[in-house]
């Protein structure tokens, strides 16, 4: 893997929002009329605008998927938008759906789902409820900072312990310690996994990166924390970017095998949609003299676009220089003794408070 040339730069003063993934709001691509102001009319107020939080009335929290891209084909979503404002979030433009931008609304405009356990609760006591793996989130953070104050993960996987669903809960914060009574609960029956995603090593350029994620020392602190009481835990190289973070395969990989990672996976970094705007800009802004290469590299496994569209495809990459990433991490893997296996849950604990559970039935 080619080695950086050249040191992270400090942001221009005005253009770039403190404590913020990205630079800008983008268009909307629903809308016809959007107004940006220009850097030299913003205020200090402007720069420094809270995250606002808005309740999210959806009437059901479990959202499914036929994708063969990725691990799991159920998931709920405690949040839309997320505080961490990931630079490269592919989930952005998911905020244009509701008429908001996938630049910077995405990260300061919050909807929550307060009513998510309880909507869960009604589902898995529905008859037509068959016991399944749930995702937690697989879209947007389930532990993004306003969890601290209203703990609607924890709510859901109270839920999902007391009905003994198993399910799988991926995150780039180590808020999901303050968890690990009910997750070591759950591995007693083989019901919960966890995997930290981790992108880079570099703490300063995971500040620029991923601005309000946890730091690299705090989810590798994270692994050993579950690991020690028997949670099956791991790490998620996501996304590798070429020309930026390739380099540091073997690295991270090596971290999370001494913290005790039980499974790792990666992907490669796609830009869809405002996406690409957007990290050309947070290129621009950091590191420009590595733009050209990285985003040419990025098209290089992407068939010559920014993000793929095959299906099959999309996470991985293809080309050269892809299966170079998928071949050097699945080494390192196998020689840092992580396993390949995939972890598989068990959906036979399923049980509904009130009834007879089949482990009980000829007990005297």
């Amino acid at each position: 893997m080619e080695e950086p040339e050249d040191e992270l730069v400090k942001p221009p003063a005005v253009r770039r929002h403190p404590g913020r993934g990205a630079g800008l709001n983008t268009s909307n691509r629903f809308t016809e009329l959007s107004v940006e102001l220009d850097p030299s009319e913003l205020t200090e107020v402007d720069l420094r605008e809270r995250t606002t939080y808005f309740e999210d009335r959806s009437r059901s929290v479990i959202s499914t998927n036929n994708s063969p891209d990725i691990g799991f084909d159920a998931s709920i979503n405690p949040y839309r938008g997320c505080e961490h404002g990931c630079s490269y979030c592919y989930a952005r433009p998911t905020h244009e759906y509701l008429g908001l931008s996938a630049g910077l609304d995405f990260e300061r405009k919050i909807f929550v789902k307060r009513d998510a356990a309880a909507l869960l609760r009604e589902r898995l006591e529905s008859r037509g409820w068959q016991p399944r793996t749930l995702m937690l989130s697989g879209v947007t953070d389930p532990y993004q900072p306003v969890e601290r104050r209203l703990r609607i993960s924890r709510s859901l996987l109270e839920v999902l312990a007391r009905y003994r669903n198993p399910a799988s809960v991926i995150t780039k914060n180590a808020l999901v310690t303050r968890d690990i009574d009910l997750l070591g609960s759950m591995a007693a029956w083989n019901g919960i996994s966890v995997t930290l995603s981790i992108t880079t090593l570099d703490e300063g350029l995971r500040a620029r990166l991923e601005p309000r994620t946890s730091t690299i020392a705090n989810r590798l602190s994270a692994i050993r924390q579950l690991s020690s009481v028997g949670v099956p835990v791991g790490v998620n190289m996501a996304p590798i970017i070429p020309g930026l973070t390739d380099h540091e395969i073997a690295d991270v990989l090596e971290a999370a095998a001494d913290a005790g990672a039980s499974h790792a996976n990666f992907t490669i970094v796609r830009l869809p949609h405002a996406v690409a705007e957007l990290f050309e800009e947070w290129l621009e802004a950091n590191v420009p003299l590595r733009k050209t290469r990285i985003l040419k590299r990025i098209k290089e496994a992407h068939n010559g676009r920014l993000s793929g569209l095959e299906f099959g495809k999309r996470l991985k990459g293809e080309g050269v220089h892809a299966g170079q990433i998928g071949k050097l991490f699945r080494l390192t893997r196998k020689r840092v003794g992580i396993p390949a296996t995939k972890i598989t849950l068990d959906t036979d604990a399923f049980w509904r408070p009130g009834e007879a559970r089949q482990d009980t039935l000829f007990e005297v």
